[in-house]
């Protein structure tokens, strides 16, 4: 920082003595000059006066070497002078370089400074609030300490002045005694002070009783008179160090009471927030009530009998296929043994009967599960089906009857075996499926006991529809409820609409705190520079565009209208190029149309900086306004729902109240079985219950919805006023600048009206 500061100063001081040294060479040649033309002179008079060809010769060949000589000299100083201006020129643009690159650094350092800087302010703000308050106890406690001053010496001059009296009273006594003493007396006798001798009176008790007196009186009153002027000193002195306390304490208190009006100002609106808040989470859990509202007892009566006539139903479902499975394998079991002992009787009848006639052919008939059935003669898993297959119609039956008898008996029974093998599988796959034993009695009894149960319920069900139709309380108010809830919906569905476009909005105000953060960086860096920058600097000079500047305008406005800002940088590129003036004089013109320039472009800049954020800033009040709009327009419609809520939740209340006072009363309604007390106290019990939680747990939702939502409003309100006064700040800043620019052209002005 430090080397940055005194490098502009050393090049300063280098290049003046560079100039200087210049300005002395130049004199001192010109000096030689004369010298030689003086010389030449003389040689050229001397010729005239008659000198010979030899003398011109001489002097003209010795002019030459002269003038070679000092060429030569003059063309190394000048190559010398070139090589050092070379060198300064490179090391400036080192320095320049490293003065970029730390003011790089320097802008980054700044940064970290200013939110330093902030968070010593808010701290600073803090101590000073801290000791305010401190100050403020203080103060109170002094005037305290003042009262109770006051008070006491309010006493003692009471006390002192009642003294007085006393004395007086004394004094009057004493001189009537003397008087009368006086009187008895001589008339010639001198009548004594009020303070007279005590040794003309020393007989007298009562005198020198009262003349002791006195004097403890007087020894008293001259205490009492000290201690007042003491406590007169220190009064004094009091007072003195309160007025001290109050012309240090007058601004903190001024502060104090800005503050107080600000906190008061805050409290009122904390308090109307509250109150908004409050008549928010009324309205919220009243919306939550109605929404999730199952308090009611025929709400819980008709969902508890659904949930449980459901139930039952899902039972009787599957004992029903499990009764149909165990009906059908046990018919199969017996089919089974039927076609055994048909089987049997037929061979018995066959041995018995071996030369008969043939006999009739016919189909046999099953008892199926689906009914009764002709068995199938293509079917060539039965076994009545291989029983007829296995003879052909060339044969007469009665030859194979006794060969053949024993072998279809022994088919027929392995035929028989199998499939009785089959049906005990599938028995006992379906008891590893169901689980247990399957008692098929045991089942018929439960679906019985199932369907009459079923049947009570229903019973039950009617009774209590009956029962609502009777007392004109119909399923009207559940579609009401609907109907809210679906309102219910789209306003949670406008409210998270809300929500996004507050969040955009907040997204577009934090990009235009960062824009706002990077313009004041940006000027602080400006200024830093503009303080840094050395006197002059090899800048380019950039064309004007066509029409009137920005800067011919500003100083329109300002009141100067004789000057033309472009035909003053014509006038000064002119007199830049003007070659009969010094060196100095060229450099100052060139730095003043160059700060000319720059203070042109700098000004454009400002203003186009200036419009944007203008711009910005009336999109974000608009926006505000159509929010305010929006959140009017919604306030009105949660009114209203609030409204119709109120009323469902009234009809609601009124059919609880309804159906409550019915169930209390003494008649039991004659259907399946009635409730007794204490199962109508576990009912009222679970209703309470379930009404409480559900009533806690939508109020902490809605309150924890509601704290958010005011924590985003006010976070948004914080960081719009933070950006008003940034932009306040900026507008100060800007005018600033311009008031320093307009300074900067009077200047420059007025040192070209008065250059010489």
């Amino acid at each position: 920082m430090k080397n940055n500061q005194t490098l502009p100063s050393e090049l300063q001081a280098l290049r003046e003595n560079l100039t200087r040294q210049h300005e002395q060479e130049l004199a001192r040649h010109a000096k030689i000059k004369d010298q030689e033309n003086q010389r030449l002179k003389a040689a050229l008079n001397a010729m005239r006066d008659g000198s010979g060809e030899k003398v011109r010769t001489a002097l003209t060949l010795e002019a030459k070497e002269d003038a070679r000589r000092f060429f030569d000299q003059e063309r190394v100083k000048l190559l010398q002078e070139i090589a050092e201006l070379k060198s300064t020129k490179k090391q400036t643009d080192e320095a320049l370089s490293n003065m970029i690159q730390a003011d790089k650094m320097k802008a980054g350092d700044l940064r970290v400074e200013h939110q330093q800087h902030q968070e010593q302010i808010s701290k600073i703000k803090w101590d000073c609030e801290k000791d305010i308050r401190r100050l403020v106890d203080e103060i109170k406690g002094k005037d305290r300490t003042i009262f109770a001053l006051e008070k006491e010496l309010e006493s003692t001059s009471g006390y002192l002045q009642k003294l007085q009296l006393q004395k007086d009273a004394l004094d009057e006594q004493l001189f009537l005694v003397k008087e009368a003493e006086c009187g008895l007396g001589s008339p010639k006798r001198e009548i004594p002070g009020r303070a007279g001798d005590g040794a003309e009176h020393c007989g007298s008790p009562d005198m020198r009783r009262n003349q002791r007196r006195m004097a403890e009186l007087n020894a008293t009153i001259r205490k009492l008179e000290d201690r007042n002027s003491l406590l007169g000193d220190e009064r004094n002195e009091l007072l003195k160090r309160v007025r001290e306390s109050e012309k240090q304490c007058k601004p903190l208190l001024d502060k104090n009471k800005l503050l107080s009006k600000r906190n008061d100002d805050l409290t009122q609106t904390i308090q109307k927030l509250e109150e908004k808040l409050k008549s928010l989470m009324k309205e919220n859990l009243e919306m939550c009530d109605l929404s999730g509202h199952f308090s009611s007892l025929n709400d819980l009566d008709q969902a508890h009998d659904d949930q449980e006539i459901a139930f039952l139903k899902l039972q009787v479902l599957e004992q029903q296929s499990m009764i149909d499975e165990l009906t059908r394998v046990c018919f199969l079991y017996v089919l089974f043994i039927c076609l055994i002992f048909q089987d049997r009787e037929k061979l018995l009848r066959k041995k018995r009967h071996k030369r008969s006639s043939r006999p009739i052919k016919r189909h046999i008939v099953v008892d199926t599960f689906f009914g009764y059935d002709e068995e199938s003669m293509d079917s060539e898993t039965s076994s009545v089906a291989s029983f007829r297959m296995d003879r052909t119609p060339a044969t007469p039956e009665e030859d194979l009857d006794d060969s053949l008898a024993n072998e279809e008996s022994e088919l027929r029974f392995r035929q028989l075996t199998r499939e009785y093998q089959a049906l005990q599988r599938a028995y006992a796959l379906l008891q590893e499926q169901k689980g247990g034993l399957l008692d098929a009695e045991i089942e018929a009894k439960a679906h019985e006991q199932l369907q009459a149960e079923v049947l009570r319920y229903k019973a039950k069900i009617e009774d209590l529809e009956k029962e609502l139709t009777l007392k004109g309380q119909d399923s009207k108010w559940v579609e009401e409820k609907q109907l809210f809830l679906r309102r219910n919906q789209e306003l949670l569905e406008k409210v998270e609409k809300l929500e996004s476009d507050c969040n955009r909005l907040q997204q577009e105000l934090q990009d235009s705190k960062d824009q706002n953060e990077l313009l004041e960086f940006r000027i602080l860096e400006l200024e830093e520079r503009e303080r840094r920058s050395p006197p002059f600097n090899h800048l380019r000079m950039h064309p004007f565009s066509e029409g009137v500047s920005a800067l011919q305008i500003y100083c329109m406005k300002e009141g100067v209208k004789d000057v033309c800002i472009p035909d003053l940088i014509k006038l000064l590129d002119i007199l830049g190029d003007n070659g009969n003036l010094r060196n100095e004089e060229q450099v100052a013109i060139i730095q003043a149309s160059t700060v000319l320039s720059l203070a042109e472009k700098w000004i454009q800049q400002i203003e186009g900086t200036e419009a944007a954020l203008h711009q910005k800033m009336m999109d974000l009040e608009i926006e505000m306004e159509m929010f305010c709009k929006q959140k009017g327009y919604l306030e009105e419609e949660l009114d209203y729902r609030k409204q119709a809520l109120d009323q469902a939740y009234m009809q609601i209340q009124e059919l609880e109240a309804t159906l409550y006072n019915a169930l209390q009363q003494d008649k039991v309604i004659k259907y399946g079985e009635p409730l007794d007390e204490l199962q109508r106290d576990e009912l009222r019990t679970a209703v309470e219950k379930l009404r409480r939680q559900m009533l806690r747990k939508s109020r902490e939702y809605d309150c924890q919805i509601l704290q958010e939502r005011m924590e985003l409003l006010h976070q948004a309100h914080q960081r719009i006023r933070d950006l008003e006064d940034k932009t306040e700040i900026q507008r100060r800043q800007i005018k600033d600048l311009e008031e320093k620019f307009l300074f900067l052209f009077l200047f420059f002005s007025l040192a070209f009206i008065l250059w010489p």
